[in-house]
């Protein structure tokens, strides 16, 4: 007998609900939920091919541990039993920086991968954590953290509300978006359309998102912070500038008008391939939109401006009136965010407390450049990486120099990997950690609700009991902090009681929460929830913005209301609130921040670089992310393919044939790859997309290996990074093709 379940989507950005159907324990189908409160019945190819995802035979069902050299199934007590034999030795001997710990994508669509990894940290106390942030939105962190004073406060288009959108780098219709949680974007775009509004596409392709646009420019790729540096500089030069209600709250506006001037149309529209007329058209543009908002993302966040880039979308929505206000660029509220403070300076943002061992790579946000794991592995001396934890993360194919990786990780003396597939990073492992499928899974969106187009709140349950053998993702989590903390052996609620014990203690004790005063014993107490993490739910809803404080307001946001509303409760539009937002020691928007302002000399030498003449750019899949669902047969073949396009005369000049191969070579190494001739790409660009290269040997993912493809991120070595962030540059770097007989 077959039923129905609900189950928001962990498999991109959108967070779009579901509507499960499920006979027995297995899931036979996937639609959209038209009754979610925020997605409406939209669903994308993946989340139409869940079902297929969480049977995938390849999916591990238990434990693996290296025995004799070879990783063979294991039950769940001898795992955590090697773990906590082997990991504190290398601690108590080496000292805590000899474990590194590197952080997937994945990890921010599960709830584990949201409420462990801080203490999992804290526990070992290493400088060494590496995530997929330097892979790609890094650069918008170190924008957002020296412009307001905290990293995590990223305004995202009112895509609701706007009447004119100017979108960089990003291409939604195959992503769904990023960094914008925003179900059936593209039916946001189309109504932006509809109702009379611009949208302006700059992308060196011409992507999907691209043909729908009323305008789209063909950018050279990694000139992004040039021509946001041009507009900026047009909109000062002609006195368009118009902050508005945030004007009380800026400081060093004349500053930037200096630091800009510069930037002209006629000195930056040769090396971007741009006419001038049309920079200075996109500034008269933007500053007479009645509403408008400046997007940007992978594409100008990955290449060797990304934070400039990133700093001056932000700079452009100031300077037009349109940040934090409806129709431009808002910061949405979460309703398990801090509860907002009274306005005021805070602690601010700081880059480079520390620094990588070998290459002395700044920190940003507590995080090492994932593009240094190879060398502090690699590197003899104290410090040395020895031990290696990874969660969700496979930087063997997503990180630059795969195979130095690949060599590197050999090489360790103990490794982790909390992974449901043996894929290329995790084959390393001495210990494989498979969490269940998903629909066996409870699922809370506490890193997207932050950064939604809309404020809402949605928790879903397992769709499907936790199989025999299997043991929940928490769990998992919880008893991997209890091995490397010398608590091996503890029951695993153990780490949520000690997160509860400590925020209550910490809320009891502000002044601004709504507990303030009270016993933080007899509030723990009246947490509800089935396991400890719906506890930690519990209390973050309760303490949040919205929440009912323990009693201080009735109608305030519980787990026990959350679940008696299974399709989610709307909190409403985005509002006004960027007094709330500021952390900086200033209590105001620190427009040219020093660290901005050093690297501003580095942007204006690329004015008279000369340019590359061939450069390479990635792309997304619609039915794709990253690495992660190539195992999957309904989500192959069709356009996701590993090609390597190129624009037709391009394509002649080189002598390059349709279907042949290709041999292209960076300054990290080369890869082979079949040319697909296309327009939809400029001139001096090719395209090969991330995520690729499923050939490695030991790997047990059957389906990705019948069509491989190449790993675009071999054509690098590491040391093309924005000094900023650490992020590696991904695109827009020079390459040379080489035809193939």
């Amino acid at each position: 007998m077959s039923r129905t379940a609900l189950r928001i989507c962990p498999l991109c950005e959108a967070t779009c609900g579901l509507s499960l159907t499920i006979e027995g324990t297995r899931v036979t189908g996937a639609r959209g939920d038209a009754d979610d409160v925020f997605s409406q019945g939209f669903i994308c190819p993946k989340g139409a091919a869940f079902g297929e995802l969480d049977a995938d035979p390849d999916r591990l069902t238990g434990p693996l541990v290296r025995r004799d050299g070879v990783l063979r199934e294991a039950g769940w007590a001898e795992a955590f039993d090697l773990i906590a034999a082997r990991m504190r030795p290398i601690v108590e001997e080496h000292g805590p920086n000899a474990v590194g710990v590197v952080l997937g994508n994945p990890n921010v669509h599960t709830m584990a991968g949201a409420l462990y990894p801080p203490a999992l940290l804290q526990a070992l106390r290493t400088r060494n954590l590496f995530t997929a942030s330097t892979l790609d939105q890094m650069p918008k962190h170190v924008s957002s953290g020296l412009l307001f004073g905290d990293p995590f406060a990223i305004p995202v288009p009112d895509l609701d509300r706007t009447s004119h959108l100017l979108l960089l780098g990003a291409n939604p219709l195959e992503s769904n978006g990023s960094l914008c949680t925003a179900p059936d974007f593209p039916g946001k775009l189309r109504a932006l359309r509809r109702r009379g509004g611009t949208l302006t596409v700059v992308d060196p392709r011409r992507t999907r998102t691209a043909k729908l646009a009323d305008r789209h420019i063909a950018i050279r790729p990694g000139t992004d912070a040039l021509l946001l540096a041009s507009i900026a500089q047009v909109l000062f030069e002609e006195k368009l500038t118009a902050p508005g209600e945030t004007e009380p709250h800026l400081e060093g506006l004349a500053q930037v008008a200096d630091a800009v001037k510069e930037f002209t149309p006629e000195r930056v529209g040769p090396r971007c391939d741009m006419d001038p007329d049309t920079i200075r058209a996109l500034a008269r543009e933007l500053a007479a939109a009645p509403t408008a908002a400046v997007y940007g993302r992978i594409g100008s966040s990955t290449v060797e401006h990304g934070t400039l880039a990133n700093w001056l979308i932000d700079v452009l929505n100031i300077l037009t009136g349109n940040l934090d206000r409806p129709g431009g660029a808002l910061f949405p509220l979460s309703a398990t965010d801090r509860t907002p403070r009274p306005a005021g300076p805070g602690k601010g943002f700081a880059l480079g407390r520390w620094h990588s061992r070998v290459s002395g790579h700044p920190e940003v946000k507590s995080e090492l450049p994932l593009a240094a794991l190879a060398e502090e592995i690699e590197t003899p001396g104290e410090g040395r990486i020895r031990a290696l934890i990874t969660s969700a993360a496979n930087p063997v194919l997503s990180a630059p120099d795969g195979d130095r990786l690949d060599r590197a990780l050999a090489g360790l003396d103990f490794m982790v990997s909390v992974d449901p597939y043996l894929n290329e990073t995790s084959l390393h492992a001495d210990v494989v950690l498979p969490p269940p499928p998903p629909s066996q899974s409870a699922h809370f969106d506490f890193a997207f609700n932050g950064f939604a187009v809309r404020d809402q709140v949605r928790y879903t349950r397992p769709a499907v009991p936790l199989a025999d053998g299997r043991m929940d993702e928490c769990e998992i989590h919880a008893r991997l902090v209890l091995a490397v903390s010398g608590l091996h052996g503890a029951a695993p609620d153990a780490v949520d009681a000690m997160v509860v014990e400590r925020t209550l203690s910490q809320a009891v004790a502000d002044p601004h929460s709504p507990v303030h005063g009270r016993d933080a014993a007899a509030l723990a107490a009246e947490l509800t929830g089935a396991s400890g993490p719906e506890r930690r739910l519990d209390l973050m809803l309760r303490l949040g913005p919205y929440g009912d404080g323990f009693g201080a307001d009735p109608d305030g946001l519980t787990l026990e209301r959350v679940l008696a509303h299974p399709h989610g409760i709307d909190l409403g539009p985005l509002k006004p609130r960027l007094a709330q937002v500021l952390r900086t020691r200033s209590g105001r928007i620190e427009l040219l921040p020093a660290p901005i302002a050093a690297d501003l000399p580095r942007l204006r030498a690329a004015l008279d670089q000369p340019a590359a003449s061939l450069v390479l750019v990635g792309r997304r899949h619609l039915r794709s992310n990253n690495s992660w669902l190539h195992n999957i047969p309904a989500l192959s073949g069709g356009s996701n393919r590993c090609t390597l396009q190129i624009h037709p005369e391009d394509a002649a000049r080189l002598g390059l044939v349709d279907g042949a191969d290709v041999r292209v070579t960076a300054d990290g190494g080369a890869v082979t790859a079949p040319v697909e001739i296309t327009d939809s790409v400029r001139r001096g660009v090719v395209s090969l997309p991330h995520g690729w290269g499923h050939s490695r040997p030991g790997s047990r993912l059957a389906v990705a290996a019948e069509r491989p493809g190449v790993n675009v991120n071999q054509l690098l070595d590491g040391s093309r990074l924005d000094p900023l962030s650490g992020t590696a540059v991904l695109n827009g770097f020079p390459v040379e093709l080489t035809p193939l007989a």
